[in-house]
């Protein structure tokens, strides 16, 4: 390859950055450089690759096909090159630890045990990116991942955290409504649950399979669909219906009488795994990730 080739990356970056914000006002603000220096280097590359990278649509300024097409792999390009100075900067151990997991788990059970970490080793920062889309850690900056599922996935090192056993839970004023005779342990039971009103995560995919294993479809069900487990939660802890839901995280809820637990099904292989990059592991990391394991083992 031929380095002579390759346009200037500071045109390369502003094409990109105008491509993806699909405004030059805003790529200029983003790379703290004025509008008419974005313009220049998008013609510049125009000029360069002798064809039209970014058409005018309204108050729009939109790639062509072309033009998406080499700000994909720009950006690609672009997170390697981020992703390999973090990893020469962490080697120094600068920097906070950054982890990333859902929203439900972070809520539900990282957060109550976090006050024994921080008072423990209160000189190692930690950032917490909840979010419920499955990344790249090492494209997207982060050291470890918390990921619901069987353990495994391309790419990255998992190690199991806890047991990820589903339970089907009601406020205890719902939970009432069942006949006395309701018992958990009946063949019947998960076809009674069918006559109490339920609230339902739409991106709950074990759901389905655990209704379909009972011999139920969603039809069966009246109910609330509602996108994301934290208003399902909030919902279900409201007395708004009955919901399934990972037992780790309506495990204290349980305990202290928020909710009643009506059926649990156990499977040994779904849980929540701890994941993170193949690598060295920064000290900083290793502390964390050791307290995470000790954390989980005594649940």
């Amino acid at each position: 390859m031929d380095w002579r080739d390759i346009p200037s990356l500071s045109a390369l970056r502003a094409f990109e950055a105008a491509a993806r914000l699909e405004s030059y006002s805003a790529a200029a603000r983003s790379l703290n450089v004025t509008h008419a220096a974005i313009a220049q280097h998008v013609r510049a590359l125009e000029t360069h690759f002798d064809q039209s990278l970014m058409d005018r649509e309204g108050r729009r300024m939109v790639p062509t096909h072309a033009g998406r097409r080499l700000a994909n792999d720009l950006a690609n390009g672009f997170a390697e090159i981020a992703a390999g100075v973090r990893t020469l900067t962490e080697a120094r151990g600068d920097g906070p630890i950054s982890l990333t997991t859902t929203q439900t788990f972070a809520e539900n059970w990282l957060m109550p045990r976090l006050s024994g970490f921080w008072s423990g080793c209160p000189d190692i920062p930690l950032t917490i990116h909840p979010d419920d889309r499955l990344q790249d850690l090492r494209r997207a900056g982060h050291h470890l991942g918390i990921r619901y599922g069987r353990g495994v996935w391309p790419g990255v090192e998992a190690r199991f955290l806890t047991s990820a056993n589903t339970a089907v839970v009601a406020h205890p004023a719902l939970a009432a409504q069942l006949p006395e005779d309701y018992a958990a342990t009946a063949p019947g039971a998960a076809q009674m649950l069918t006559t109490l009103p339920w609230v339902i995560d739409e991106g709950y995919g074990e759901f389905s399979s655990w209704l379909s294993a009972q011999g139920l479809n969603q039809d069966d069900l009246t109910g609330t669909r509602l996108a994301g487990n934290t208003l399902v939660l909030a919902a279900c802890r409201a007395g708004a219906g009955v919901s399934m839901q990972p037992h780790a995280v309506i495990e204290r809820d349980v305990e202290e009488g928020r909710l009643v637990l009506l059926l649990e099904q156990c499977d040994a292989e779904l849980g929540y795994y701890l994941i993170r990059s193949p690598g060295p592991v920064p000290a900083r990391v290793k502390v964390f990730t050791d307290w995470l394991i000790t954390c989980a083992a005594e649940c």
